[in-house]
């Protein structure tokens, strides 16, 4: 959808239009998720998602259109999730009981677009958080470096400073995956 269109689905979504916010939300949507996905995680990107478009929705009125709709929207995924994150932090370390299946607790990590592999999906996670999230925002879901930065509150250099650690990171950890170090026997 062009950059206008999703301004005036914006507009008439504000205005109360049902069809509108039903409209605007299914074509914004797949990239809050990944973006929640990415910053926080899988499990939570579901409702990190709709606690995104419930402080989006109310807040329409409120957009003056100083960057395009998906920056701003993203922008406020990125504090939703941070939100998520200093709450998971302060909870703290969740015990598993004794009778809980080990089984249930593995991550399930589809094949992601970065390599097709669950090794990719997990070295992308292990990125420094600021470098990880300035990768997703250009990389996986395509924002122009200077809206990468508008929804990270950062200069423009800062966000192709973490792109491009973030990616030699990427390999390097890629290489250091398909190429172990040999164990010398005990």
């Amino acid at each position: 959808m062009h950059v206008g269109q999703l301004e005036r689905l914006a507009a008439r979504a504000a205005e109360g239009d049902r069809l509108a916010q039903a409209a605007l939300i299914r074509e914004t949507q797949a990239d809050v998720w990944r973006l929640c996905a990415h910053l926080a995680d899988r499990q939570a990107a579901e409702d990190l998602t709709q606690e995104t478009f419930l402080r989006a929705l109310p807040a329409l009125s409120g957009f003056e259109g100083r960057s395009s709709l998906r920056t701003w929207l993203l922008s406020i995924a990125r504090r939703v999730c941070a939100d998520h994150l200093r709450s998971r932090k302060r909870r703290g370390l969740v015990l598993v009981s004794d009778d809980t299946d080990l089984a249930d607790l593995v991550r399930d990590v589809p094949e992601d677009e970065v390599g097709g592999s669950v090794a990719a999906q997990d070295v992308l996670d292990r990125l420094e958080p600021e470098r990880r999230e300035a990768f997703v925002l250009t990389q996986l879901i395509g924002l122009p470096y200077a809206e990468a930065a508008e929804v990270v509150g950062c200069p423009i250099g800062t966000i192709r400073s973490r792109v491009a650690r973030a990616r030699a990171d990427l390999v390097e950890a890629l290489v250091a995956a398909d190429h172990p170090r040999s164990r010398r026997p005990s």
